[in-house]
């Protein structure tokens, strides 16, 4: 059989077959577009496929024709980057070369060979060529086929935007080879068939009818593998060549019709306009034909606001996009993940839609559908950009309505019970039933796709979506091959629950039910319990008794007696209903626990079930008891739909409380739902004058403001409607003053989409109305309505359908405007409300960017103030990390087991040895228990070690953590526990071996938790250090420290990798290795375990190396595991290795995990899907130099990288100086198309340049390592002192300001590690009394930052923009640093910064000396000056209280005092006398008085007291820090000396501060060893 030919502009010449590449078109080519020149233009992927065969082919077809022509060949890089100026210029340059022998002339013919990208460029490489020569489109991919290849648009693009250089140039052929589309990869045919969505959404139903129908074989066929090739499409090929012939057709008619795009044509952009500018945003992570299915839904839910379109056409087409994996909108999961979750604003989408080409200046025009095949106008309509702004914003500004006397009839969306109870029916049922009036909403979408996944039905549209034709397949379902995602569609989770155990196990046993995060808190447990005790498998895969659910597939359950509990949801009643006819025996459902709740809703399922042709019957002997036959349903051959009446409130509220009057014309008397009556039982006593009949319902509300309260109204028959109530009940006010409504009968409420009495009651609450919320129910006191407040960050409605249409109710009427968040939550039952409300009741409405005009949100999420439960083997340091923990987040830490005891009366041994084990365990879980309902926040419980004996226990602690809370384990080595526990008695002993109980338990804590700590080793100084570790890492998994949002702050950021096969050899050099990096890198494929030699480490190992680097190193930890084809030392096959190591990095909370994009899919969604806080940084080495960073070849990782990763780093290899600048070219392409920082360099020799120039996180070595990570690696102070060199870091002047300041250390200090850190900057002396003479300096704009002495440190304050707390409180400035990121609102100059580190330099000196914590201890200030300020600051930071001050002058130390917070508790210490009262005896004294006279006879005797006391603990280290400098030993010093105190010279708080200075100044840590040793240097000469 001939191909199929399609005419347009008049000729045949468009060809459309399989099997014509090759053959078939070379000779067609000879024959009728002959030249002497044809040169084929590919791209690299499809060069080494498709060139040979052809050319094979053209050579015969020339020697059977006897034509003398010849074939040339060009490749270019694959991808949207090629569309460019410069590649264009590439071809030309190389058609015109000389070397073409003879070059190409104007009767050459070009032929493009390839997808969108080679059609366009090509096509206007022809229309420019030698003023335009012929060319043909043989199209490769299925949207080059449909679109892109046919009309003659030609285009490249520019940084302005996409195809805004192009022209008209006709292909004088296309030929359509339908089999590349065998080879064609699934995402690309899939982003084709959006373009074939769209032609026939605007041009034939019948087609459109088509794509639905077919939905199911083309997806199958299109999933299998391209690598199969001509079978994969082989049962489809008849219905694909039908599909792209009828897309061929309407493009070519069009262009026939209009070729120039003045009317007609443009109807072929419809989904375009915003969806361009969707893509322009987010390519190349997200296709074209992706972008175009998101603008599709949108503009068509635009048409439906402008009212041109019904809601059913916008659902139908929704649901077609769903069908073949198209996204429908910017927040589908897909595109978030390979997008990186990019953001942009409302602006930026319509700042991309004014440089559309349809537009008609500044005015926007958009294809608007009427129907489903059909447009709103021939052509693209003007649309203002409110209206556009509304459908686009994630929330809408509602704002009062003026309008008065309106008379509305408003039929609202199918009833969503009802819709989803016939779905089910129809579809168990035998026979076609055609349902009309079906909501559609995202409940039923749900509803539909997971029947059709079980094989339940066929679905088809008719009359524009408004009828759906259901051929029920008899209950014969079949497990589903995918997950069944239900979203937040409870009403679905709970009927497919007992519909999904009738199904038959196909290649999988069972299915699987899941939701988002919301439904996965929901309850099912009631029902998944009757289900099991009636013979059903079902499992909860996470939290026991909610989503997701495992089901086995097992026809049905056995039937017979069933009891459910019913007085939490009468959906499980439902359920178990309308399967029961199905069951193995007939059923007998006994409905336990009381009255049911919401019994209309049964009565409801039974009366349609009746319908459906199977009778219920009630027991009229046993409450609540029903008898269900087995059988078939049979279908009725038509089933109308009633609107919702829980929606229908909505409209009817508007005008209770407007004032004016709505008809519902389809809810009456008659209904089967129980919020019918709302109107009479609610609105009527409220004030309304209510007309309802057997089939309709109108309600006229009074004059405004007139409504009143209804003082108690049982709301259990319509619970749903109890939200609307509430608003109108807001506003009600009683003519005796008494304005309360109580509404009771709702409970269920608190278990819906959101706990919905307390939404209202917090949110009511915004709006200044105070609620009360009732076992039951709700109490609301009514306000004057012109008293409603403002809520300023407007309603917040838990993605709950209803609290949003209900605040939108209260909005109309509120005396200010009121934004409505999460817009969008309203389509999970009426998707039209905000049309509704604008159109039918005229409300002026506005959309909203939440991220553009509201603040972020800066309070703690729900995750993070839950409590922590801490874990391990008695003994590991849970109590000892407890307090920690409490200290870090300043929260309450309670001990399990002493609290046991504390309630018990008495100890554990007492309660073991008189009631036994099993009565403590059960305290003890009963405890658990308890302390996770009453506390469930912000509390830190350190749990028994035997807590994880007990299964219970440990069910509760794992659903714990899978809900998001975090379970610790705090891990000790077994021996240093076996040590602890043959001291401590004052817990029971063990009565078996304790290494047998380690190891068994071993498997349950780590079940049990999602992170871990280890503790690496006890004494002092290493708890000190643990204890700041700890808290970082606390800090860190809880998501209150973010490393990488600080890293990002910082002009050059760097981190260290660690070359080193254990971490413990490399303790000493490890503080001079980290100098100048941002974090440090853990190569874990580069650690040996001494026992393991030439093995991969096993994690335990690693666990122990990364607890010993986070001991000693307070960086941020990047965990890296490098395989040997990625340059590093890990096997390359090892991948379950690897994924062991992965979890075990975020278990211990590493800051960041480096995830080889190299690795299998899975692999890394297993790992970013459990990220916690941890930042992944998404990497891709490319050590053999393979790809080019021009040409594109680099961006599919780039991409992937993207996708997954928080941070992006691509590691290529240089070969010569240019990869380094094509290098800067895509890192600047890169940038300005995402925000995700990246690392971008080349590895080599020629590549260091790279390394100098990456500026963002750069990874580095040092000397004191053994040896450099990867070829080429610098020091972090090489790179600077490139980057210097390069005039990328400025030197900047650093100075002391003062007097006298002549033999200050300070310069020698910090220029001293200004060299040594590669910094160029100087610091120098300006000595000077007056600090006006300072002024010029510090707003010069080479000043980098100072430090101030006497007598300066006050009034320097005077110049500075910003004073920090720490200063504030001391009195006085020491340190001045320079922010850049801050403009000063006073002048020109730097924006200056006054620190005070002096006190940072005292408490650092104490730490050295063994200060730990000064909690439960005193301290000692000798002095009453300025110094003496800083002293009681630094004291009462470490934890000392009370603090005492001893001086000569009583008034000057009152002052001092004075001057403090009352929490500080500083104390005077007048005389002697006071001296021997001290409540405590200072373990701690700073001295700051001058050293150069004699002690003050008064002040001796005191401090011989204090320093003698007959109160000291002889055990415990008593430390004197004296601030004078000289003599080397003071006075002071030596009388403390004297009474055995250790004593600490000023020069170390000199060194100190100076430590912290430079630190704030650039950014780096010093090494403090080098700032001591440069102050110390020559300690008889100083003065400052």
């Amino acid at each position: 059989m001939a191909p199929t030919k399609v005419s347009i502009l008049g000729k045949e010449d468009i060809i459309v077959d399989y099997n014509i590449w090759g053959s078939y078109i070379a000779r067609d080519l000879l024959n009728t577009v002959q030249s002497s020149t044809y040169v084929l233009i590919t791209d690299t992927n499809l060069g080494h496929r498709y060139l040979p065969s052809f050319e094979q082919s053209f050579g015969e077809a020339v020697l059977q024709i006897g034509a003398e022509s010849r074939l040339l060949t060009y490749q270019i890089p694959p991808g949207e980057t090629s569309k460019s100026r410069a590649t264009k210029a590439e071809i030309e340059d190389w058609m015109l070369s000389e070397e073409r022998n003879p070059p190409c002339d104007t009767k050459t013919v070009i032929i493009a060979l390839g997808g969108g990208v080679i059609g366009d460029m090509i096509g206007f490489v022809a229309a420019t060529f030698k003023r335009g020569i012929r060319f043909v489109q043989v199209p490769t991919s299925l949207l080059a086929m449909v679109d892109s290849s046919i009309g003659g648009k030609t285009a490249i693009d520019t940084p302005a935007g996409k195809n805004l250089v192009g022209a008209f140039w006709q292909p004088s052929k296309i030929y359509i080879d339908l089999d590349f589309l065998n080879s064609l990869p699934i995402r690309e045919f899939i982003n084709g068939l959006a373009e074939v969505i769209k032609t026939a959404a605007i041009w034939s139903e019948e087609e459109f009818g088509a794509l639905e129908a077919n939905a199911n074989s083309l997806m199958i066929a299109v999933k299998r593998s391209p690598e199969i090739g001509n079978a994969r499409l082989s049962e489809v090929r008849g219905i694909l060549k039908g599909i792209v012939l009828g897309s061929v057709r309407v493009k070519a008619y069009v262009v026939s019709a209009d070729e120039r795009e003045g009317g007609l044509r443009n109807l072929l952009n419809f989904g375009h306009s915003i969806g361009h500018a969707i893509e322009g945003l987010l390519t190349p992570q997200i296709l074209h034909g992706e972008c175009v299915a998101i603008g599709m839904v949108l503009e068509a839910v635009l048409a439906r606001h402008l009212g041109v379109l019904k809601g059913s056409a916008v659902s139908r087409l929704i649901k077609c996009l769903a069908n073949y994996e198209l996204p429908t909108s910017c927040k589908d999961p897909i595109v978030q993940e390979r997008s990186g979750s990019k953001r942009f604003s409302v602006d930026q989408i319509l700042s991309v839609m004014g440089v559309d080409k349809k537009n008609d200046g500044r005015k926007k025009r958009i294809v608007l559908l009427a129907g489903i095949g059909r447009t709103y106008e021939p052509r693209a309509s003007v649309v203002a950009d409110r209206d556009i702004r509304i459908i686009l914003s994630s929330a809408i500004l509602v704002s009062p309505s003026k309008s008065s006397a309106l008379q509305v009839t408003c039929t609202p969306p199918g009833s969503k019970s009802i819709s989803n109870r016939a779905l089910v029916l129809a579809a168990l049922g035998q026979g076609t039933c055609r349902i009309k009036n079906l909501l559609h909403s995202d409940d039923t979408e749900v509803m539909l796709d997971a029947l059709v996944k079980l094989q339940g039905a066929a679905f088809s549209w008719e009359e524009d979506g408004e009828v759906l034709v259901v051929k029920g397949n008899s209950g014969n379902l079949r497990a589903g091959d995918n997950e069944l995602y239900l979203g937040n569609a409870g009403t679905a989770s709970r009927f497919l629950t007992t519909v999904a155990t009738m199904a038959e196990p196909t290649t999988r046993d069972s299915s699987i039910l899941t939701g988002n995060r919301r439904m996965k808190a929901r309850p099912i447990g009631p029902l998944v319990d009757a289900l099991r005790a009636n013979g059903a498998v079902v499992d909860f895969m996470e939290k026991e008794g909610s989503l997701p659910l495992k089901i086995k597939a097992s026809k049905g359950f056995e039937g017979g007696e069933i009891t459910l509990a019913a007085t939490v949801s009468s959906q499980y009643v439902s359920s178990l209903l309308m399967c029961a006819p199905y069951a193995k025996k007939p059923v007998t459902l006994r409905l336990i626990g009381g009255r049911p709740i919401s019994q209309p809703y049964i009565d409801m399922t039974t009366a349609m079930m009746a319908s459906f042709g199977l009778r219920v019957t009630r027991s009229i002997t046993e409450d609540y008891t029903y008898y269900i036959p087995q059988g078939i349903y049979s279908n009725p051959t038509e089933y109308n739909i009633e609107s919702d009446a829980s929606s229908a409130t909505y409209p009817l509220a508007v005008a209770a409380i407007s004032g004016t009057t709505c008809t519902v014309p389809n809810i009456g008397s008659t209904s089967l739902q129980g919020d019918a009556k709302f109107a009479v039982d609610v609105l009527k006593p409220m004030g309304c004058i209510v007309e309802q009949t057997e089939t309709s319902t109108t309600v006229t509300g009074p004059s405004v403001g007139s409504l009143r309260p209804i003082q108690e109204v049982d709301m259990e028959p319509m619970t749903d409607a109890f939200l609307t109530a509430s608003v109108l009940a807001a506003v009600a006010q009683g003519a005796s003053g008494k304005s309360t409504t109580r509404i009771t009968g709702i409970a269920n409420q608190r278990v819906k989409e959101c706990n919905r009495i307390r939404a209202m009651t917090e949110q009511l609450a915004n709006f200044g109305v105070t609620c009360r919320e009732l076992p039951d129910g709700i109490e609301i006191d009514g306000v004057n309505y012109a008293d409603l407040q403002e809520s300023h960050n407007g309603v917040d409605c838990y993605d709950d359908h209803r609290v949003a249409m209900s605040f939108s109710v209260l909005a109309t009427i509120a005396p200010h405007n009121t934004l409505i968040r999460e817009r969008e939550c309203v389509g999970k039952t009426w998707p039209g409300w905000w049309d509704t409300l604008s159109q039918s009741f005229g409300v002026t409405l506005g959309g909203i960017d939440l991220e553009q005009f509201l603040p972020a949100r800066t309070e703690p999420s729900a995750i993070e103030q839950r409590s922590i439960f801490i874990i391990g083997m008695r003994g590991a340091g849970k109590t000892t990390t407890g307090t920690w923990a409490a200290s870090a987040l300043g929260w309450p830490c309670i001990d399990l087991d002493t609290q046991l005891e504390k309630e018990a009366g008495c100890t554990i041994p007492e309660i073991i040895r008189e009631n036994g084990w099993d009565e403590f365990r059960a305290r003890e879980l009963a405890l658990l228990k308890k302390i996770m309902v009453e506390k469930p926040l912000e509390h830190i419980f350190p749990c028994g070690g035997g807590i994880v004996e007990m299964p219970e226990a440990r069910q509760l602690l794992t659903d714990y953590h899978k809900s998001g809370g975090i379970v610790l384990l705090v891990n000790r080595a077994i021996e240093d526990v076996m040590e602890f526990l043959r001291i401590d008695k004052t817990r029971p002993a063990y009565v078996e071996d304790m290494m047998g109980v380690w190891l068994r338990r071993k498997p349950w804590f780590h079940e049990c938790s999602n992170f871990q700590y280890n503790i690496y080793k006890s004494g002092v100084i290493s708890l000190i250090r643990a204890s700041q570790d700890f808290s970082r890492f606390l800090r860190t998994i809880t998501g209150r420290c973010r490393p990488l949002e600080a890293i990002r702050r910082n002009e050059h950021s760097f981190f260290v990798a660690l070359t080193v096969a254990d971490v413990s050899t490399a303790l000493t050099a490890l503080e001079e290795v980290v100098v100048g990096s941002d974090a440090v890198e853990l190569r874990v494929d580069l650690l040996e375990d001494p026992f393991q030699v030439g093995r991969p480490p096993p994690t335990e190992y690693v666990a122990d190396q990364l607890a010993t680097l986070r001991s000693l190193n307070s960086l941020p930890i990047i965990f890296t595991v490098r395989t040997k084809c990625q340059g590093g030392n890990f096997p390359d096959n090892a991948l379950e290795e690897i994924l062991a190591l992965y979890h075990l990095a975020l278990r211990m909370g590493v800051e960041f995990l480096d995830v080889e994009m190299q690795h299998p899919e899975p692999i890394i969604h297993s790992i970013v899907r459990v990220k916690g806080q941890t930042k992944i940084i998404a990497s891709y080495h490319d050590p053999k130099g393979e790809l080019a960073w021009s040409g594109g070849s680099w961006v599919p990782y780039y991409s992937k990288a993207l996708q997954y990763g928080d941070i992006i780093k691509l590691v290529g290899l240089a070969k010569e100086q240019a990869d380094n600048a094509s290098l800067l070219t895509f890192k600047s392409w890169a940038k300005s198309a995402h925000d995700t920082p990246i690392i971008a360099i080349n590895m080599g020799p020629e590549g260091q340049l790279s390394r100098i120039q990456n500026l963002f996180l750069t990874p580095v070595s040092h000397p004191a390592l053994p040896y450099k990570a990867a070829p080429g690696q610098l020091s972090a102070a090489d790179i600077r002192k490139g980057l210097a060199l390069h005039g990328a870091i400025k030197p900047k002047q650093f100075y002391l300001f003062g007097k006298p300041i002549a033999l200050s250390r300070s310069p020698a200090l910090h220029n001293s590690l200004f060299k040594a850190c590669g910094l160029p900057h100087m610091y120098g002396l300006v000595e000077t009394a007056e600090v006006s003479e300072t002024q010029k300096i510090l707003r010069s704009n080479d000043f980098g930052g100072g430090s101030v002495t006497i007598p300066l440190k006050l009034d320097i304050m005077q110049y500075l923009d910003e004073i920090s707390i720490d200063a504030r409180t001391i009195g006085a400035v020491n340190t001045i640093v320079v922010d850049r990121s801050k403009i000063r609102d006073r002048g020109p100059g730097p924006y200056l910064i006054g620190f005070n580190t002096d006190w940072q330099g005292m408490t650092l000196s104490l730490t050295n000396a063994g200060v730990t914590t000064g909690l439960g201890q005193s301290a000692l200030v000798i002095g009453g000056g300025g110094t003496a300020r800083a002293a009681i600051y630094a004291l009462h930071s470490i934890g000392y209280s009370p603090l005492f001050v001893l001086g000569r002058s009583p008034h000057k130390l009152a002052a001092l005092v004075e001057s403090f917070p009352k929490e500080y508790r500083v104390r005077i210490l007048s005389s002697i006398q006071d001296a021997k009262s001290a409540e405590r005896i200072p373990t701690v004294a700073i001295g700051t008085i001058p050293a150069d006279n004699p002690i003050d006879p008064s002040l001796r005797e005191a401090l011989c007291h204090l320093f003698h006391s007959p109160k000291d603990d002889p055990l415990q280290p008593k430390i004197l820090l004296e601030m004078a400098y000289k003599p080397r030993v003071t006075a002071l010093m030596q009388l403390a000396e004297d009474a055995g105190w250790i004593t600490i010279p000023g020069l170390e708080a000199l060194s100190g501060q100076g430590y912290y200075q430079f630190g704030k100044w650039t950014g780096i840590t010093p090494l403090y060893r080098d700032a001591r040793a440069a102050v110390m240097s020559d300690d008889q000469k100083y003065c400052t």
